[in-house]
C-alpha cells in the first residue's frame, strides 16, 4: 500500500460551522499569529484508480472511473477544498458524484465546497436527516442557527436517494448502494465497488470499537448487530476489503466478528437489565470481552449512552 502525505490548500470558505466538534480531530498545531493549522490529507492507494483520503473527519474514498470521479464522504467543515486539491493531483477527470454514507457532519460538511453541478446520492433517510442535521446522540448539540446546508442555500444536499438498493454505472465503473437496516443511524449506506471488490461501510463499521449509536438520527442498539450480519451475508462474496469510517481497512472476517461483538454487547446489557441492574451500574462495570483482542477501550460517555439506548429499546 502506498501512502502519500500532502498539504491540502487552505481556502477561506466563509464561516462554515456545524455541531460536529466532538467528531473533529485535534488540531495539528497552530501557526504564528493564530493562523489556522494546515489541513493535511493523507492518501492510501488501494488500486490504480481507487484511493482513501484520511484526516479531517471520516475516511473519504475516491473512485476514478472512465468518464469521471465518484467521491464517498467529504469530511468536516472546511475540508472540501483540501479534498478537491488532492483529487486534482490524483486525476484530471471531473468529479461527477458524491455519495454520503450517512448524515453526520464529519462525513457530509465538505459537500458545500464542491461544484454545484456534482450529483449527491444518499439513502432516503439520510437525505431527510441532512436537511435537519439533528443533534447527535451523546455528543454536544450544534449551536442554534441554520445548518451548514441552509447557510449555503441547500448546496450539497442529496439530489438522488435510494431505499434498499441502487446501481450506478456498469462494468468496471459499477457502484452498488445497499441498505441493510438501522445501526449507527437509520440511513447507513454500504457503497460497493464490485469490480474492485471494495466496500465503504461508513460509521456503521467505524473500526474495532464500541459504535456510536445515534438514536436522534434513527440509530439502534437492538438492530445494529443483525444489520451488520445482513451486510456480511450479502457482501462477503462480492468484496474483500472494507473501508471503515475512521480506522484502517478491514476484512469480511472482521465484519463478521464485529457483528457478533455488537450482539454480545446487546445480550450482556439486556441480561443485566433483566437482573434488575441499573444502566449506570452496567456502564461502570462492562468491559470488552477477552475474545475481542485489539478492540479499543470504550469512551465512558459512549458506553453510558449505548447502555441507556439498549435499556430504552428493550421492553
Amino acid at each position: 500500500m502506498k501512502r502519500i502525505v500532502v498539504l491540502g490548500a487552505i481556502v477561506a470558505a466563509g464561516a462554515l460551522s456545524i455541531g460536529v466538534s466532538a467528531y473533529q480531530q485535534p488540531a495539528r498545531g497552530g501557526q504564528p499569529g493564530g493562523a489556522p493549522a494546515p489541513r493535511v490529507v493523507e492518501v492510501d492507494k488501494l488500486k490504480d484508480n481507487f484511493f482513501v483520503l484520511r484526516g479531517g473527519g471520516g475516511n473519504t474514498a475516491v473512485f476514478v472511473m472512465t468518464d469521471g470521479i465518484t467521491v464517498v464522504d467529504t469530511k468536516n467543515p472546511g475540508w472540501g477544498a483540501p479534498i478537491l486539491e488532492k483529487i486534482k493531483e490524483l486525476s484530471t477527470k471531473p468529479i461527477v458524484r458524491i455519495i454520503n454514507t450517512h448524515t453526520h457532519g464529519d462525513h457530509v460538511s465538505g459537500n458545500v465546497e464542491f461544484p454545484a453541478t456534482v450529483d449527491v446520492v444518499t439513502h432516503e433517510n439520510t437525505a431527510a436527516n441532512m436537511k435537519k442535521m439533528a443533534p447527535v446522540t451523546g455528543l454536544q448539540a450544534p449551536p442554534p442557527g441554520p445548518t451548514i446546508f441552509e447557510q449555503n442555500q441547500g448546496r450539497g444536499l442529496s439530489k438522488q436517494s435510494f431505499k434498499d438498493r441502487m446501481t450506478i454505472g456498469k462494468g468496471p465503473d459499477q457502484i452498488d448502494l445497499h441498505y441493510f437496516g438501522r445501526g449507527h443511524t437509520n440511513g447507513d449506506a454500504w457503497v460497493l465497488f464490485p469490480a474492485l471488490r471494495i466496500v465503504h461501510a461508513g460509521d456503521i463499521f467505524s473500526g474495532k470499537n464500541l459504535p456510536l449509536l445515534d438514536a436522534n438520527n434513527g440509530g439502534s442498539a437492538t438492530e445494529i448487530g443483525n444489520t451488520l450480519s445482513k451486510a456480511h451475508s450479502a457482501l462477503s462474496k462480492s468484496a474483500d476489503t472494507i473501508i471503515t469510517g475512521h480506522s484502517t481497512q478491514m476484512t469480511m472476517s472482521d465484519l463478521q466478528q464485529y457483528a457478533q461483538f455488537n450482539r454480545d454487547f446487546l445480550s450482556a446489557v439486556q441480561t443485566a437489565k433483566k437482573a434488575g441492574r441499573t444502566a449506570d451500574e452496567v456502564a461502570k462495570s462492562w468491559t470488552i470481552p477477552a475474545q475481542y483482542t485489539g478492540y479499543a477501550a470504550p469512551q465512558p460517555a459512549r458506553l453510558q449512552s449505548n447502555v441507556q439506548i439498549v435499556y430504552a429499546e428493550t421492553k
